[in-house]
C-alpha cells in the first residue's frame, strides 16, 4: 500500500492466486517481483484491513462484500471494497489524498466555482467509476469551507476525504458506521439545520425523492450518479420514478436542478497523468422546460453546445479544447468522444488534422 501511494498509482488490485496489480496513470499492471497472494493470505489481509471496522468484517462474512476506509499512518487513505468471487477473497483499494485539493489545481471548468457559491438547488457530479467524482465534489465543498460559514453535512459510503473545519462547519457520516442508510441519514440531516448536505450517491427512487425535497426547500444538495454524460444523468433520476410519477419527478427536478457535471478522465500527450474532460450542463430557464417537456428533452445536448454563455459545455467540445492546448493527442480525444463525427467536424473546423499525434 505504501509503494503505491509512493509510485502515483490510483489503486491496488488484490486477488488469491494472483499478484498484487496496481493501475498508474489509467493502466493496470502487475507490480514487478510480486509474488501471486494465497487463500490464507487474502483472509489475512482483509482481517488487517477490517481491525478497527469490525462491523465492516460482519458485513463481509455476511454477504460476500463489504465497503470501507483505512488509513494508513502517514501515507495515505484507502477506499476498500472487499468482495468474494468464485469462492475466494479479492480487494480493490483507492488511494485517497491526504488532503482535499483546491478547486482551482483540478483543471476544470471556472463555472464549477460558480454552481459550488449556488445558495440552493441540486448539483450532480457524474462519471464512470474512477473518473474522479469524489475529488470534484470535495473539493466544491472546500471551496465552501473556505469561503462560506455553511453546516455542511455529507453522507458517504465510506467516508473518503476528510474535512477539517475552516469557515464552515462540516459533519461527515458514514453508513454502517454513522447511519444505517442514505435515504435515512437524508430525512434525518432536514433536522440538523444544514445548509449543504452532501449524498455520496443515490441509489434509490427513496433516497433521489428525499434530495429533490431538500433542494425544494432551500438546500443545496450536492450528490454523484454513475451515469456517462448529461443526458444519461437526466433519464437516469427520471427512471428512479414510477412511470405514474413522471410529471411530478420532471416539475421536482426542473425545479431544482442547478447544474451537472459529467467527467472523464483522459491520458495526456506525454502519457504521464490524466487530464478532465469535462461535460457541463447549467439550469438555465431553457434546460427546465425541456426537463418538464418530454418531446423537448432531447433538446438538451444541442442547448450544452449552444450554451457557453452560461458556461456549458459538451464533451466533445471539451476534448476539442484538450487538443487545441496541446494536453491530448487527436487520438486519444476521438477514444473519449461521445460523437467521433461530431469531434471530427469540430477538429476540421478548428484546422486541426486528423492525423495529428
Amino acid at each position: 500500500m505504501r509503494q503505491v501511494a509512493t509510485l502515483g498509482a490510483s489503486d491496488l488490485h488484490l486477488k488469491s492466486g494472483a499478484p498484487p496489480y496496481l493501475r498508474l496513470n489509467g493502466e493496470l499492471t502487475p507490480i514487478p517481483g510480486m509474488y501471486p497472494i494465497s487463500g490464507d493470505d487474502m483472509d489475512t489481509i482483509v482481517r488487517e484491513l477490517t481491525r478497527t471496522s469490525p462491523n465492516r468484517l460482519h458485513e463481509f462474512e455476511q454477504t460476500g462484500e463489504a465497503d470501507l476506509s483505512y488509513e494508513l499512518a502517514t501515507c495515505a487513505r484507502f477506499r476498500i471494497s472487499i468482495f468474494r468471487q468464485r469462492s475466494e477473497i479479492s480487494a480493490s483499494l483507492r488511494v485517497i489524498p491526504d488532503e482535499v485539493p483546491a478547486l482551482d489545481t483540478l483543471n476544470l471548468p471556472a463555472v464549477i466555482e460558480t454552481l459550488a457559491n449556488v445558495p440552493r438547488g441540486l448539483v450532480l457530479v457524474t462519471g464512470a467509476t474512477g473518473s474522479g467524482k469524489s475529488t470534484t465534489l470535495a473539493a466544491m465543498i472546500d471551496h465552501i469551507n473556505e469561503h462560506s460559514s455553511k453546516h455542511v453535512v455529507t453522507v458517504e459510503d465510506p467516508i473518503e476525504l476528510v474535512h477539517r473545519d475552516k469557515k464552515s462547519l462540516i459533519n461527515q457520516r458514514e453508513i454502517g458506521t454513522d447511519t444505517g442508510s442514505f435515504s435515512g441519514a437524508l430525512r434525518r440531516a432536514l433536522r440538523q439545520d444544514p445548509d449543504v448536505i452532501l449524498i455520496g450517491e443515490m441509489r434509490d427512487e427513496e433516497t433521489v425523492r428525499a434530495a429533490l425535497s431538500a433542494a425544494e426547500t432551500g438546500h443545496l444538495v450536492f450528490s454523484t450518479l454513475h451515469t456517462i454524460d448529461v443526458m444519461e444523468t437526466i433519464y437516469r433520476v427520471l427512471d428512479f420514478f414510477p412511470a405514474a410519477l413522471e410529471r411530478q419527478a420532471r416539475a421536482m427536478l426542473a425545479g431544482t436542478l442547478k447544474g451537472i457535471i459529467s467527467q472523464r478522465l483522459v491520458k495526456t500527450e506525454d502519457g504521464r497523468s490524466r487530464v478532465p474532460a469535462v461535460e457541463v450542463m447549467v439550469g438555465t430557464s431553457r434546460i427546465a422546460d425541456a426537463i418538464l417537456n418530454p418531446d423537448e428533452t432531447g433538446t438538451i445536448q444541442t442547448a450544452l453546445a449552444e450554451g457557453s454563455y452560461y458556461g456549458m459545455q459538451s464533451f466533445d467540445q471539451s476534448l476539442l479544447q484538450l487538443v487545441l492546448d496541446g494536453a491530448v493527442t487527436v487520438d486519444e480525444a476521438m477514444f473519449h468522444s461521445s460523437s467521433k463525427q461530431n469531434l471530427a467536424l469540430l477538429l476540421e473546423a478548428n484546422n486541426v488534422p486528423m492525423n495529428r499525434a
